[in-house]
């Protein structure tokens, strides 16, 4: 006799593979379809060229930046199924002019404004994915939790007189809800067309060729307006031509070469949201083998977040690989609170706050941001600290440390002065005068060690406070600084690109430092 098989009957191992399957699928389709939605619904606030902006994600494969109502939006191709709409709101220029100027400039160097864009979109379409492996798992466990005898149940009840009559008044309040009947008002909008820019424009007006594909909205507009747009079009390719014509000489350079093991540093200070310059100092440091960069501060004009696309501008310079982990920066007085310095930081840039940490080539750098700037006036916790108490408190920190120091950098050389007074560094790193300095050597005062103090110009070549513009105000500098295989300052030399767009090579300079003590 066989015996009897009680309880319920084992599944097969190919049918519960194939269970398992079926889950799986029917979740990654939920999934999927959960974040499409969620992805095409979702927006970021984000600061850019210079506004508190809404970017929000659709299918069109388009760039549409909504500018507001009174100059015509703009749309351009994005190379991708994905498109983008930009509603820019608040800004803080002053005149219709200068913002279509800066967007000009901007425009003319766009790396930064599409890596903010790019970073924004994918930020989203990660959010989506996660809500949405989320959300995909909810119908399937309300699946499996009421069971297949419920499951039976209710679709007996939903064939019924009065489960029919439960699906038609949920249909009834969706209905409700969206009220697609409701009358729609005619938009201005509705009465324009995209049109072509040169035709927007007009004969008159030559279009640089880069810009055959920008439409705008709206084929009426005031004489005004058009002459505004002009003026922003020859704006946006006088900058073009300048700085790509300077970036590209920049390869061409005959700079000092490094020696095998030895480590160059692109010095930059004093940018004043100059965004152009940043082509060019990439270039510059390309053509001298550099792989480290440190920034001296005053990136910005006020340090507000308006200006976060000269922050993002030089993120996207310097990003990537070979600087990868090798991006320290300082904050200057024109970079007031802590927006500047924090942003940098979220995006990868050691930013220097009094603490000796490894520096290019593996040697010791020490750092502070300008006390002016932040408004902290403070070492670390401390408040109420002046621009002296603070150079003071740097030479503890670099006296005090382990080993000897090889570079400090600072806003200002001269809140440094007192580390090389007392021998306690290599070479000291400032900006803020705009004007190109050093090397100039520095005995301490009990004449057993030597440092050097380097200035670099303005980066940004910058006259005042706010540098964007189609070209540079004056001569604009970088400062190449080369490192020994055990991280000591070996040389110096400066680059100065003239605002003829001639460059300026200055003569490498050894420095000749004591042995370390």
């Amino acid at each position: 006799m066989h015996e009897e098989q009680t309880g319920p009957a084992r599944r097969r191992p190919w049918s519960t593979a194939a269970v398992v399957a079926g889950y799986l699928g029917a979740w990654l389709v939920l999934a999927a379809l959960a974040a499409v939605l969620l992805f095409l619904g979702s927006d970021r606030e984000v600061n850019l060229a210079s506004h508190d902006a809404v970017v929000r994600p659709d299918l069109t494969g388009e760039v549409v930046v909504r500018t507001g109502p009174v100059l015509p939006d703009v749309r351009v191709a994005s190379d991708s199924r994905i498109g983008i709409d930009v509603r820019l709101g608040k800004t803080d220029a002053t005149t219709t002019g200068a913002l279509l100027d800066r967007y000009a400039v901007i425009a003319a160097q766009p790396e930064g404004l599409e890596a903010k864009l790019r970073e924004a979109v994918e930020d989203m379409a990660v959010d989506a994915a996660l809500r949405g492996a989320v959300l995909g798992l909810v119908p399937l466990l309300v699946w499996v939790l009421v069971g297949g005898a419920r499951r039976r149940e209710l679709l007996g009840v939903a064939r019924t007189p009065r489960g029919l009559l439960a699906v038609a008044l949920v249909g009834l309040m969706a209905a409700g809800l969206w009220q697609p009947w409701a009358p729609r008002e005619d938009r201005l909008t509705d009465e324009q067309r995209w049109v072509a820019l040169d035709d927007f424009l007009g004969p008159g007006v030559p279009v640089p060729e880069e810009l055959a594909d920008v439409e705008v909205l709206g084929d009426v507009t005031t004489d005004e307006t058009s002459r505004l747009v002009a003026s922003a079009v020859d704006t946006y390719d006088k900058s073009r031509v300048f700085y790509a014509d300077a970036a590209e000489a920049a390869a061409d350079l005959d700079l000092h070469e490094p020696a095998e093991g030895e480590t160059v540093a692109v010095v930059v200070s004093d940018r004043h949201d100059n965004v152009g310059m940043d082509a060019v100092a990439r270039g510059i440091g390309d053509a001298a083998g550099a792989s480290a960069v440190l920034d001296l501060g005053d990136d910005t004009s006020t340090g507000q977040p308006w200006e976060a696309f000269s922050l993002d501008s030089l993120n996207a310079a310097f990003d990537g690989d070979p600087y990868d982990d090798r991006r320290w920066a300082v904050t200057g007085n024109h970079d007031n609170g802590d927006f500047v310095g924090r942003y940098l930081a979220d995006r990868g840039w050691t930013l220097l706050d009094g603490e000796v940490v490894d520096g290019p080539g593996g040697g010791d750098l020490l750092g502070v941001s300008d006390p002016r700037a932040s408004g902290l006036g403070s070492w670390r916790d401390e408040t109420g600290l002046s621009f002296d108490e603070v150079g003071t408190r740097l030479a503890d920190a670099a006296c005090g440390a382990e080993d000897r120091v090889e570079t400090v950098v600072v806003h200002d050389a001269n809140m440094a002065r007192e580390v090389l007074e007392r021998g306690c560094a290599d070479l000291v790193l400032g900006g803020h005068l705009h004007v190109q300095g050093g090397p100039d050597r520095v005995e301490a005062t009990d004449g057993d060690q030597v440092g050097y103090t380097v200035t670099n110009g303005t980066t940004g070549g910058a006259a005042y406070a706010l540098a964007i513009g189609s070209k540079i105000r004056r001569a604009a500098d970088v400062t190449l600084v080369t490192y020994a295989e055990d991280g000591r300052p070996a040389g110096v030399q400066s680059v100065q690109l003239q605002t003829n767009g001639a460059f300026t090579v200055r003569d490498y300079v050894e420095l000749e430092l004591a042995e370390a003590g």
